[in-house]
């Protein structure tokens, strides 16, 4: 396995652009500060819902009802996580993306507003969740996502089945267990290219998470992973031998102890 701190220890053209490019740019997109009010407004939310959670649940013990606010400062994305997301889907230009947890619709935001003319499918179990979603995709005008509502393991087979294009970017943040996690990453290859990524969040959230990101690795079908410890970047281009590679950045730490912060708050 090849292993690297940083940029000087790569051996992969490939990953020594991305993460050059994409990983560590630090210039500012003007999508970015609509979607970073829109959390700004969720932050200050007084709405209380009843939430419905199919996966693992939460760290922070939360119960059923709950406040947007306190969803938006420890469910969602962090900002720097969100907009590497609209960074990689700026690179890779997909067509098609998938997100598996829409949650507040903010990491769905980021997914959409790279190339308006993509299309952007994201499953969220939870009803009341989605319909702040729905409030964040109305808010910064956004006609290219698709929200499929309902448990993932009705929704995500008969929605791959009716596609007629590939999936070309795939972020995986629905379900934190080993044996969905793995079942939904095999349910989406049946509609992957050479050219598709997947990205998988929470990695090492867990022991059941940690074995499921060894079991993805280890797939005839994948080709190239990155550890970034916090997600996982799959892909699968066949022109290169297997590999495997762990990256640090800058601001890695920075992002873990937001994290952290919002989860004890």
């Amino acid at each position: 396995m090849l292993r690297s701190g940083n940029a000087h220890g790569l051996h992969s053209p490939f990953v020594f652009a991305l993460y050059n490019d994409v990983v560590r740019h630090t210039g500012f997109f003007a999508p970015y500060e609509a979607i970073e009010h829109r959390r700004t407004e969720l932050l200050a939310s007084e709405q209380t819902i009843t939430v419905t959670d199919f996966g693992a649940g939460s760290h922070t013990g939360a119960g059923r009802q709950r406040r947007v606010r306190h969803i938006a400062r420890t469910a969602t994305k962090p900002r720097q996580l969100g907009q590497l997301l609209f960074r990689l889907v700026n690179h890779f230009q997909p067509r098609t993306v998938l997100e598996l947890g829409t949650s507040l619709g903010l990491t769905t935001a980021y997914l959409a507003t790279p190339n308006s003319h993509s299309q952007v499918i994201t499953f969220e179990g939870c009803p009341a969740t989605a319909a702040v979603a729905r409030e964040t995709f109305s808010s910064l005008g956004l006609r290219n996502i698709a929200l499929i509502e309902g448990n993932l393991d009705d929704t995500l087979a008969p929605t791959l089945a009716a596609l007629t294009v590939p999936v070309d970017f795939a972020f995986f943040d629905g379900n934190h267990r080993y044996e969905p996690t793995v079942r939904y990453f095999e349910q989406c290859l049946t509609c992957r290219t050479d050219q598709s990524v997947f990205i998988f969040d929470d990695i090492h959230w867990s022991a059941e998470m940690d074995r499921a990101w060894q079991t993805i690795k280890a797939h005839p079908d994948v080709m190239l992973t990155v550890d970034a410890f916090f997600m996982g970047l799959v892909f699968f281009r066949k022109n290169q031998p297997k590999q495997h590679f762990s990256l640090r950045f800058d601001n890695v730490f920075d992002q873990l102890l937001d994290r952290v912060q919002r989860l004890s708050a």
